[in-house]
């Protein structure tokens, strides 16, 4: 007979880094902004309930995750598949910078970010498959525990799109809020997406 877990997970997005909004995949490791911080504490509370955290290597990200971890005496460690896709030629670049300057590219990656990638970023198929099977395996490590997982908007976006079984092409229709929190729970019939978007003290 197979054995019943359930595990929660909560996904935690960094927050603002510094040098405000740019597309930065794991080429870029600014490190978090005095507001990024500020965000993910308002995120977290004071009770979080997690009993392991794992973080992506980006300082963005590392960094809260281990002050998390030396506040609340909470196991981390880190996952280097959660790191950022790689953006390419966009990394570094601002939005408004990218609509200036080739139009047609942004908005061709928007409509279709499987086969309209930025010149020299990494294969979307790669990607997902790369934060699924890391994801599948803290699923496995950690079952029947409330884990929390610290990366960014690419990966929080890869791993519930895996949860839903929806089309990686309408992946960057999921907004990810800097310090928003996802929570999903996995039991033996899959993931399911519970909240997005929140705080923790929205849903505790």
């Amino acid at each position: 007979m197979t054995s019943f877990h359930k595990t929660t997970i909560d996904l935690l997005r960094h927050g603002e880094p510094e040098g405000g909004r740019m597309y930065r995949g794991h080429s870029i490791d600014d490190p978090l902004s005095e507001k990024g911080w500020q965000q993910m504490w308002d995120a977290v509370g004071e009770t979080p309930p997690w009993q392991q955290i794992i973080t992506s290597p980006l300082e963005r990200c590392q960094a809260f995750a281990e002050a998390l971890m030396d506040t609340y005496d909470i196991p981390c460690r880190n996952e280097n598949d959660f790191r950022e896709v790689g953006f390419g030629s966009w990394e570094g670049k601002t939005p408004q910078q990218l609509m200036a300057d080739n139009p047609d590219e942004y908005h061709n990656f928007y409509a279709d970010p499987v086969h309209a990638r930025p010149p020299g970023a990494e294969d979307l198929d790669a990607f997902i498959r790369r934060v699924t099977l890391a994801y599948e395996k803290q699923i496995e490590k950690f079952a029947g525990q409330h884990i929390l997982i610290v990366a960014h908007a690419g990966v929080n976006r890869a791993i519930i799109a895996h949860a839903l079984h929806a089309a990686p092409v309408g992946m960057y229709r999921i907004k990810v809020n800097n310090a928003g929190i996802t929570r999903l729970k996995h039991d033996n019939s899959g993931s399911h997406l519970l909240y997005h978007n929140v705080q923790l003290a929205d849903i505790t």
